[in-house]
């Protein structure tokens, strides 16, 4: 997943043996990134063209190097357009093809299970071609145990709340497979997420960051730094360590190019600053927060990303009375959604996710309950339609506990318990969603859930480094039984 680096080394290659055909057909593999938000622009896509046409030329040696060649040639003939679902499809089709005729090369496998990952559908709940590729790229690992590549697609095929567990064992041991690639360093910690594993989380996504710092993009400060603090801030957020998720607020919010232009940078810039404030229920200081952040930042190039700030401030302002920038906010949010309908269905169906919950959230604070939860159900019932996407820890705040929390406002104890462990089926240990299982339920008077609740809460927290009103009310509960 170092792309870069791996472009710039076939790149080398060819400069030395410029008949070697693997060279060109591994530069137009750096270009493809089936598990990324980035298909090819115009450039990369001749780029990888023209090298795969190299490829073919002087790819004449054996069966095998001509059946990679065709893999990826398969991708590149469809064309260039605005969705890419197509190349992916036939890229699948491709490796499908050389794993048939070489069932023995453990790379070819590994590109075959890469590219089942390319094409798993979000809203296949059974996890066909997950559960299919985790199976293949575990059958590399029985004839290399140390294969960078089986580890790395297994902990995807894997990251999912049903799955998770499937891919422990292998997320403990790939940071030591790699121990100074700073992508395989973050990749355990997908699984840790998914999990709530929050220390060993932390402990990883620092040694990621810091392998980054020493491994930049050229000149530009590296994806993988950025998106190692995204998910550094969200374990620290859900263990009440806010002196040290500020930390992070402020290493991001200082950062300007030049930075490695990618949707998991334009992720991390926007989604840090709101988490922060939203998880910790600051409204006012959400409803402030500033959009396209740096300046200097290609924000026209990722409409999803630039969202999430929007939707901070939406949500924020609804929570504080301010009905006119919210509704400012939630407009804008439609104009991302449809900008981004072009390139993406997934991440625009993000986008209304979020524009439903921050007006369900006006509408409830403008006292139209009955309406405001119908439209927070919705939002809750969209979101349960898709899966969170790698490039994200986890939503910047849950459609379903968001649903939770206005279900608890309205005195619904008993659905609103309901709901938190939906929640939490999905997103085990978040802070919050534990917290509003374990008053929901004290409120219902089921004092035995309300006490697993309060205690799973103050297991996960940094106690003497938490001063949220949340832990204080569980340690009080916990006392009085």
């Amino acid at each position: 997943m170092t792309y870069v680096k791996a472009r710039a080394t076939f790149e080398a290659v060819i400069e030395k043996e410029p008949d070697c055909a693997m060279a060109y057909w591994g530069v137009a593999m750096s270009i493809v990134h089936p598990l990324w938000s980035d298909p090819p622009n115009e450039e990369n896509f001749a780029k990888g063209l023209t090298m795969i046409e190299k490829a073919k030329v002087k790819g004449t040696k054996t069966k095998r190097e001509l059946a990679y060649i065709k893999a990826i040639d398969n991708y590149y003939a469809q064309g260039r357009k605005e969705k890419e679902t197509d190349n992916l499809v036939a890229f699948e089709q491709g490796w499908a093809k050389v794993h048939d005729a070489f069932p023995s090369d453990p790379e070819a496998t590994a590109f075959y299970a890469l590219s089942l990952l390319g094409t798993a559908s979000p809203a296949d709940k059974s996890y066909r071609n997950q559960r299919k590729a985790g199976e293949t790229a575990a059958t590399v690992l029985t004839k290399i145990p140390t294969h960078p590549g089986g580890h790395h697609y297994i902990i995807h095929a894997y990251d999912y709340p049903e799955l998770a567990e499937k891919a422990l064992d292998v997320a403990r041991s790939y940071g030591e497979i790699a121990p100074s690639i700073p992508h395989a360093l973050h990749m355990p910690t997908h699984i840790f997420t998914r999990l709530g594993l929050w220390d060993e989380s932390i402990t990883m996504n620092i040694r990621s960051a810091e392998a980054a710092k020493q491994h930049p993009a050229g000149n530009k400060v590296s994806l993988h730094y950025l998106h190692a603090l995204d998910y550094l801030t969200y374990s620290y957020l859900q263990k009440a360590q806010d002196k040290k998720a500020l930390a992070v607020v402020e290493e991001t919010l200082a950062l300007s190019d030049p930075l490695q232009p990618h949707a998991a940078s334009a992720y991390t810039l926007a989604a840090v600053p709101a988490r922060y404030v939203l998880e910790r229920q600051q409204w006012a200081e959400a409803a402030n927060l500033e959009p396209r952040k740096p300046d200097s930042y290609p924000w026209d190039k990722f409409p999803a990303m630039e969202a999430v700030t929007h939707f901070a401030i939406a949500l924020g302002a609804a929570q504080t009375g301010d009905k006119q920038k919210a509704e400012k906010a939630i407009a804008k949010l439609g104009e991302l959604k449809t900008q981004t309908e072009k390139s993406s269905t997934y991440w625009a169906k993000q986008v209304e996710i979020q524009r439903l919950s921050a007006l369900a959230w006006l509408q409830f604070n403008q006292g139209e309950h009955n309406q405001a939860l119908l439209t927070m159900q919705s939002a809750a019932d969209l979101e349960a339609t898709t899966e969170k996407h790698p490039v994200t820890p986890g939503e910047i705040l849950p459609a379903r506990e968001l649903l939770s929390d206005m279900l608890l406002e309205m005195e619904k104890y008993q659905q609103a318990t309901v709901q938190y462990e939906a929640a939490l089926n999905r997103s085990k240990n978040r802070f919050n969603s534990l917290y509003g299982a374990a008053k929901s339920a004290e409120l219902a008077g089921d004092k035995a859930k309300a006490k697993l609740y309060y205690q799973m809460l103050v297991d996960i927290a940094e106690a003497e480094e938490a001063d949220r009103p949340q832990l204080q009310q569980a340690n009080t509960f916990l006392a009085s039984k």
